[in-house]
């Protein structure tokens, strides 16, 4: 029996990192890149974008096809490595999305990027690898 190994994605170069990371190491395992909406990013966001019109609707909107983006870089990444993987969207703060589906899905090991998040929304909302850490219900490799 393979191991169901989570990661995390967010498009940054250390969420990249780590997809990599895991499809080199568990190189049998089943991975699954997972992605999360996060719907409080909203309200930090100083500009809503050139198409957003200001409207909490319109926001989500493009921060799902972001995300489904994000997924499907993360496929033809895999793609590279001669590995299929499967992708997870989530409605849900970045870190209670991963540590929720870790535990609900019976995940082995989460593989996860140092930092995504940049200026003051990472200030605010703290680390999600800091926090996965102290609340994962399987050993977690966190990859700079």
């Amino acid at each position: 029996m393979s191991e169901t190994v989570l990661v995390p994605v967010d498009g940054s170069p250390q969420s990249n990192s780590a997809l990599d990371h895991a499809l080199e190491t568990f190189p049998e395992g089943e991975i699954v890149a997972l992605t999360a909406v996060d719907p409080i990013a909203a309200g930090y966001s100083t500009t809503p974008g050139p198409d957003a019109g200001g409207y909490p609707g319109e926001w989500i909107k493009q921060a799902n096809e972001r995300a489904d983006d994000i997924l499907n870089d993360a496929v033809e990444r895999a793609a590279e490595h001669d590995r299929e993987i499967d992708t997870v969207r989530v409605t849900d703060r970045p870190a209670r999305a991963i540590v929720d589906y870790a535990d609900e899905e019976g995940v082995d090991h989460i593989v996860i990027g140092s930092h995504g998040r940049t200026g003051v929304t990472r200030v605010l909302l703290g680390s999600v690898a800091e926090k996965v850490v102290r609340r994962a219900p399987c050993p977690v490799t966190v990859v700079r």
